[in-house]
């Protein structure tokens, strides 16, 4: 009784057991078959038995292509950004200990990042009665891609950044007008040529070729415009002043120096006279000697030639009285 039982349970685990063999072949054999098709038909498949799934799927394709264009317009623009044509400017003042030798630096920072100076300018400021400083003015330009990397730069080289401005232009709008008017021109100039084929007369022919000219030089007009807003903003100019640093004054005030400075200050001042006094004789004496003494002498001769006029006058009259006869007497008239 218990072999037949056995022999039952062997048999069907033995059957359990091929069946599963067969089964895992086929399946492995069909999986390569079907490919990616088979994948998207099952969930074809899927999603049309269900709904919800069918929804999920669709705002997932629906967030994927807001995202594709949410980078599309980043990336346009990122290129409208580049493609921006804009001038900029920085205007620095710098203090430093030794101007001279900062200004060769900025001049080889400029040349190592593909610039150039401009211009470079080093004066001696006069500060106080004996103290001269050397003050260094560069107007340099580097490519508008090194503008930050410049200043950087060009901050590290000194002590301390007095004044610092920046300013930007953007003419993109009148470059690309400028380029509008430019293709504009050139049409207008190739129907001119057109016409120019064409024309049969002296007159007309004239006429024409002073259109052309006119339009030529419209062309070159707008092109060096346009020419001169791509220099100026593919290189940006720094200006950079370079300043000696401000002396520090110490106030050593005291009663021995107070006396010092006033006996010094009486000295000067005592000097300053004595100066004065020998300045004034050196000045008055060729005007004595040419003004005042032959003015005083013509005085003189004019002084005693009046006296003398009038002595004579006196004596004259006092002769006339005398030669006079005596005016009578009362007794005689009575």
């Amino acid at each position: 009784m218990r072999f037949p039982k056995f022999s039952v349970l062997v048999v069907a685990l033995i059957a359990f057991t091929g069946c599963g063999l067969t089964k895992s072949p086929s399946n492995g054999s069909s999986a390569p078959a079907a490919g990616p098709e088979l994948e998207r038909s099952r969930l074809e498949g899927f999603s049309a038995q269900n709904p919800q799934a069918k929804s999920v799927a669709d705002s997932r394709d629906a967030t994927t292509a807001q995202v594709s264009l949410n980078q599309a317009d980043q990336s346009q623009s990122m290129a409208e950004a580049m493609n921006r044509k804009i001038i900029r400017n920085a205007d620095l003042t710098l203090e430093v200990g030794a101007p001279a030798e900062v200004q060769r630096k900025i001049t080889s920072i400029a040349e190592s990042l593909g610039g150039f100076v401009v211009t470079s300018e080093s004066k001696l400021r006069q500060v106080g009665d004996s103290r001269q400083e050397l003050e260094v003015n560069l107007v340099i330009r580097v490519p508008a891609t090194q503008f930050g990397s410049a200043l950087d730069q060009i901050r590290g080289t000194g002590s301390r950044v007095l004044q610092e401005k920046m300013t930007g232009q953007d003419v993109t709008e009148e470059f690309i007008d400028l380029e509008a008017r430019i293709k504009t021109q050139k049409a207008l100039e190739l129907q001119f040529l057109e016409i120019m084929k064409q024309a049969h007369k002296v007159e007309d022919a004239l006429e024409v070729q002073r259109q052309i000219a006119e339009v030529r030089t419209e062309i070159e007009k707008l092109e060096g415009r346009k020419r001169f807003l791509e220099n100026r903003a593919s290189l940006s100019t720094i200006t950079v002043a370079l300043q000696s640093p401000n002396a520090i004054v110490v106030n050593t005030s005291g009663f021995g120096r107070n006396v010092r400075e006033a006996f010094a200050d009486s000295v000067e001042v005592a000097i300053g006279i004595v100066l004065f006094l020998i300045r004034f004789v050196i000045v008055m004496i060729p005007i004595l000697i040419l003004v005042i003494f032959p003015g005083l002498l013509i005085a003189r001769f004019l002084f005693r030639r009046a006296r003398k006029m009038q002595f004579s006058r006196g004596a004259a009259k006092s002769e006339a009285v005398s030669d006079a006869p005596p005016p009578p007497k009362m007794s005689d008239t009575l």
